[in-house]
């Protein structure tokens, strides 16, 4: 987002301000601190208050999980004798508690974490489940839902060993946060460009609905992810008593790379955020609901999001009483190496060269002011700009980082979900070259269709997440470099996709 070139330059400097500190711990902190908890979320919009959480008590009852996974294989390429030699195993610890210290190597140990740690709620056991996963039919079958990497083995499955013996499991970080390119690379980090969606998986989301979601239809179980009953004509009442077939068409809206997250809403989509770079950044998701002011802020928001978040805001509390528990939790050391691996990602090799016109671009690129907001060497101030229509009341915690402008986009997620702070962050333009989304709903694929102005009208037809039940939609806001020349979007472009 760019402002004018005065302000630019004053918030250059304020950008300059202390980011997350790379951590030197040997000990890791404790995930859930009462402490660091108090000021971490960002007040809601619509409430003026924080949203709620388990105290450090209840977070630190819940049972351990920390089991070792491995691979799922294509049935017609698993190596002789794996499976035999995965039912000779017993379960053993995904990072080994008892040796970690100062020489412990926590990246590596991340790495593990993010490759392997599955979903406690996702398990299935039985044997039928079993037998899918390793039919060659059944596979077969669903190759074009399927995800199949180049050494044969199914992306986001896991076989999981526990003392109830093997289970079939789903990655919880990898399978958001892995980009598999038209070769079959993988990078690590980035949003997705396909999903998985097979009977197994829907067959896993049942199980979570039992477990998370006991005594709860589907509706109604969706509704308690969503729903804002503190807001006027929340558009998410709806889901309380939505058909079948209605459910089935809200989804299907839905393209590869956007999430609709608890508290946040399949008709506000997001898109699936790069965790590259994410040591530099200073507010966590596109609304800044929580802050980043340590290793221990995303070990925190890892936990959130995976199995402990309370759901309570205000007097609102949107689980059951019986619901409202944590019912496993990951070790310190997990959260912790995989925070350290999340911070050594790093952005995949840039094939786009720096020739003249991307230097032609980069002087776009300054004229225009773009740098004001967009501030090298990171290519954001790590500032806050308003959602259009909300105005922060004075005392509002985090009104030094809070730029007193709205860029006019889409204001609907910062108002109108749980996660609308009424405000958006400024967005990195490092790695936009591979991301292939754009704007915080997924709503463009490609550079040349944001520099569009075409965009702004109601009749454009949005090339990533339409919107629900239409064809057509405008992308508003963020107007700055409509309006120049088709050699200047073109340089501005050229320069953008060599960062």
């Amino acid at each position: 987002m760019k402002v004018l070139v005065v302000l630019g330059f004053l918030l250059s400097i304020s950008s300059l301000a202390a980011q997350p500190a790379p951590s030197k711990e040997s000990i890791p902190p404790r995930t859930w601190d009462s402490q660091a908890l108090s000021e971490w979320a960002t007040p809601l919009a619509s409430i003026d208050i924080r949203p709620g959480h388990f105290s450090e008590a209840e977070y630190y009852r819940a049972p351990l999980d920390n089991y070792r996974t491995y691979p799922v294989y294509h049935p017609d390429r698993e190596p002789p004798g794996y499976w035999e030699s995965l039912k000779k195993k017993k379960p053993e610890p995904l990072v080994d508690l008892g040796t970690t210290g100062p020489a412990f190597n926590w990246i590596a140990a991340g790495k593990r974490v993010w490759d392997e740690v599955d979903v406690p709620f996702f398990r299935l056991f039985d044997q039928e489940s079993i037998s899918m996963a390793r039919s060659p039919d059944y596979v077969r079958k669903n190759e074009h839902h399927l995800v199949v990497r180049p050494d044969g083995t199914l992306a986001m499955y896991r076989w999981v060993i526990t003392p109830r013996g093997i289970g079939l499991s789903i990655t919880a970080r990898s399978s958001c946060h892995t980009r598999y390119m038209d070769d079959g690379t993988a990078i690590a980090g980035p949003g997705l460009r396909h999903t998985v969606n097979d009977a197994l998986l829907n067959r896993m989301v049942g199980e979570l609905m039992r477990i998370s979601f006991s005594g709860d239809q589907p509706p109604m179980a969706l509704y308690r992810q969503f729903g804002v009953p503190w807001i006027r004509d929340d558009i998410h009442a709806k889901l309380k008593d939505m058909s079948g077939e209605d459910l089935g068409r809200l989804f299907d809206a839905q393209v590869p790379g956007v999430t609709d997250r608890p508290n946040g809403s399949p008709y506000y989509i997001t898109k699936i955020p790069d965790l590259i770079g994410i040591r530099d950044r200073k507010y966590i998701d596109h609304t800044a609901t929580h802050q980043h002011r340590s290793a221990g802020d995303l070990m925190r928001y890892a936990a959130l999001v995976e199995y402990s978040d309370s759901m309570d805001f205000g007097s609102h509390r949107m689980w059951s009483d019986a619901q409202r528990t944590i019912h496993a939790r990951w070790p310190d050391e997990v959260l912790y190496s995989l925070a350290q691996y999340i911070y050594s990602l790093q952005p995949p090799p840039n094939p786009n060269p720096r020739g003249e016109l991307a230097a032609k671009g980069e002087m776009v690129f300054a004229q225009t002011g773009c740098a004001g907001c967009h501030t090298p060497p990171l290519y954001t101030n790590n500032k806050l700009t308003l959602a259009k229509g909300f105005k922060p009341p004075g005392n509002h915690p985090l009104r030094s980082d809070i730029i007193p402008i709205s860029v006019g986009t889409d204001p609907s997620l910062a108002l109108k979900t749980r996660k609308g702070t009424g405000l958006y962050k400024v967005p990195s333009l490092k790695g936009v070259w591979y991301r292939g989304l754009y704007g915080h709903e997924g709503a463009i694929t490609s550079l040349e269709d944001w520099l569009d102005s075409a965009r702004l009208r109601e009749d454009y037809v949005r090339s990533g997440f339409k919107g629900v039940g239409v064809n057509s939609h405008a992308v508003p806001g963020h107007e700055f470099g409509l309006k120049l020349s088709a050699g200047d979007k073109k340089a501005l472009i050229a320069f953008l996709k060599t960062l």
